[in-house]
């Protein structure tokens, strides 16, 4: 099922992948440079429902508008905002979160909007080649728990790399921003793709 939701930042589009018997709900949206149809999100849709968790695919405006380029971090969490209400309103305890830009949104919104918890996405700690430019304290401050799923050759932050937090995190070897793995790694693709998922069905045991 597919809404079109009206937010303060233009038409927003949720996407419903949804669980017969649902516990909770995965509000998730994508990065700055793709869609939905990134690997881990795809990845997730087809695993979490038999869970009893429904996802909820979340396109920011600008990806709705055609643009190329995400807008500034506070238009990005207008949109959110505005998207909100349409993906709490079954009354379920709702995980916000998403890949890259996405998760950074989460984790900026997600005690004001009342978030369960928050799934962080490949978390780009810092832009490319400049870890001085550390988004470290929006991670530390989501106020909730928070589950980091990041590939072990992100050029936004490798796991080493991330502070000390009260927050998880799982590495997936070999893995870039988008967790595509090199042919010559020792896993596979799908094989990278399973940590993801069988990482994140096991978190989701912990909230509800």
């Amino acid at each position: 099922m597919i809404e079109i939701i009206e937010t303060g930042a233009g038409a927003a589009r949720v996407t419903w992948y949804r669980a017969s018997d649902a516990r909770l709900v995965f509000a998730l949206s994508h990065g700055a440079g793709g869609g939905i149809e990134a690997r881990d999100l795809q990845a997730l849709v087809k695993v979490l429902p038999a869970h009893g968790v429904s996802v909820a695919l979340v396109e920011q405006p600008w990806r709705v508008a055609g643009k190329k380029v995400a807008p500034a971090p506070k238009t990005l969490d207008v949109g959110w905002r505005g998207v909100w209400p349409a993906v709490a309103a079954g009354g379920l305890p709702v995980v916000a979160g998403g890949r890259s830009a996405g998760a950074r949104v989460a984790c900026r919104t997600a005690v004001e909007l009342g978030a369960a918890a928050v799934l962080a996405l490949s978390f780009p700690l810092h832009p490319p080649g400049r870890p001085e430019k550390s988004r470290a304290e929006e991670l530390l401050g989501s106020g909730v728990p928070t589950l980091v799923v990041q590939g072990g050759n992100d050029p936004f932050g490798k796991p080493e790399e991330f502070p000390e937090g009260s927050y998880e995190i799982i590495e997936v070897p070999y893995g870039d921003h988008g967790f595509a793995v090199p042919k010559r790694a020792p896993l596979g693709q799908d094989e990278a793709l399973k940590i993801v998922t069988d990482g994140v069905v096991k978190w989701t045991s912990s909230l509800a």
